[in-house]
């Protein structure tokens, strides 16, 4: 196998790491020194090789536990994985989708063999090899939604298209910024982004809707989305609020770069085949401030973002608390040199940081 998994926990002793590669391919989501809410979609046509966008479903060295943290949600709450009954098609067009994908994109990782309807699936950084019946629910251990969905990073959510909408009718939850599908299961487009500030009457959400209605089988869209975590959690759901929310009163000037996460999204979108739904898998990246800054770039760039972000976005992010600090640590990353444009670390042509 050619990715070294990593062997850590995302809560209680928070053994998260990011190595060196990690770090250089994480999705920095600003390709300016200031943000603001927009549809931000293009297609998901890959990308540089060796970065998150090169593969249909990127798999890197935390895989391994991210999936065994999926496990312990899942153990703890089973309403993290729903699907209401109509959903089951979708289901199956999901798990083709990610098992086929994963197959051409990681050969070394899975495999799949097709003869017929009997399917043998190889996952071999879990130890799995099963032969099941496609679109047979009673060959699985699992529905198929969650058989497959238990060995992908990643958030998915499975939205039907009706009444010149999307509604959320199924999904695997467990790696969410502050959401809950037990709260959203069954709302549509509109329902389920109330709580976002501006950017209903920015237009922003019309917009996009009209752009995903419109997506086609075969041509796939991605976004960036980002808020801040404290210590690297993947599970900051309403749930759980009680036992995440307060370790943002633990943030001090000598922890908070190691403690302090920027929490990053890449949300892409696929029309599935038979069921015309459209699944939206929401894909989790964590980087401490200690490691974002060792680019000088982002580090320019993400103090400016924050300094600069309005009061209302920086509290449903959900740093308006710690921003003092977060500026304080990130003001000695930011010499004024000005950067330049693009996500892309640009190691080779950013000049230093002026200490």
């Amino acid at each position: 196998m050619t990715i070294q998994f990593n062997d850590e926990t995302f809560r209680d002793d928070y053994t998260f790491r990011n190595s060196d590669w990690a770090i250089r391919r994480f999705p920095f989501p600003f390709h300016e020194d200031s943000y603001m809410y927009s549809v931000n979609m293009e297609q998901h046509r890959g990308g540089p090789a060796g970065s998150v966008y090169e593969k249909r479903f990127d798999v890197d060295e935390h895989y391994i536990s991210e999936m065994r943290d999926r496990a312990l949600v899942l153990a703890e709450d089973p309403l993290r994985c729903q699907s209401l009954p109509h959903m089951t098609l979708a289901g199956w067009d999901l798990l083709e989708l990610i098992m086929v994908s994963k197959s051409e994109d990681y050969p070394d990782l899975f495999e799949l063999h097709r003869k017929g309807d009997t399917w043998r699936w190889i996952n071999k950084p879990l130890g799995i090899d099963d032969t099941f019946t496609f679109m047979d629910d009673a060959s699985l251990p699992y529905g198929p939604m969650e058989y497959i969905t238990r060995q992908s990073q990643g958030d998915f959510a499975v939205l039907d298209q009706r009444e010149n909408n999307l509604w959320m009718d199924a999904g695997m939850i467990t790696t969410q910024a502050d959401w809950s599908l037990d709260f959203d299961i069954g709302m549509n487009f509109f329902e389920w982004h109330a709580p976002v500030p501006r950017a209903h009457e920015m237009g922003v959400f019309k917009r996009a809707l009209k752009f995903l209605l419109n997506i086609q089988q075969g041509s796939p869209a991605r976004r960036l989305n980002w808020t801040m975590t404290v210590n690297p959690l993947l599970d900051t759901s309403p749930e759980n609020y009680h036992k995440w929310g307060v370790q943002k009163t633990t943030l001090t000037p000598e922890n908070i770069g190691r403690k302090q996460h920027l929490r990053v999204e890449l949300q892409t979108f696929y029309r599935l085949p038979r069921s015309n739904a459209l699944v939206f898998p929401i894909r989790c990246y964590l980087i401490a401030l200690d490691d974002l800054v060792t680019v000088p770039k982002w580090g320019r760039r993400l103090h400016r973002v924050i300094r600069d972000l309005p009061e209302d976005l920086a509290s449903y992010k959900g740093f308006i608390r710690n921003r003092p600090l977060i500026l304080e640590y990130l003001s000695q990353y930011d010499d004024g040199k000005p950067t330049s444009p693009g996500i892309w670390p640009d190691l080779d042509t950013e000049p230093p940081l002026e200490t």
